[in-house]
């Protein structure tokens, strides 16, 4: 179940979720919704909105790779929702 796609409720919920007080969160998160929004899985959800209960400079310094998860964020789903969340932009074609 946690497998299947976000349903667009779901997504507008999550995009309001994710809104922070520092612009460098808020650029890399939009970043990840225009990369990933018609792709995200329940499970991804899941996994960001625990990242989101992150203070901002806790987040931000995951983002930039100056830390990693650890603890109870150390688990394969956030890893992988935090390298989407860090992969650059594409070029434009």
């Amino acid at each position: 179940m946690e497998d299947v796609p976000l349903d667009e409720r779901g997504l507008s919920k999550l995009r309001w979720r994710c809104r922070r007080g520092l612009l460098e969160n808020d650029l890399l998160i939009e970043r990840f919704f225009d990369q990933y929004a018609p792709t995200l899985t329940i499970r991804q959800a899941e996994a960001l909105g625990e990242l989101m209960d992150l203070a901002d400079n806790d987040l931000l310094d995951l983002l930039l790779r100056r830390k990693e998860a650890t603890g109870e964020l150390d688990r394969p789903d956030v890893r992988r929702v935090l390298e989407m969340l860090r992969k650059p932009a594409s070029p434009l074609n």
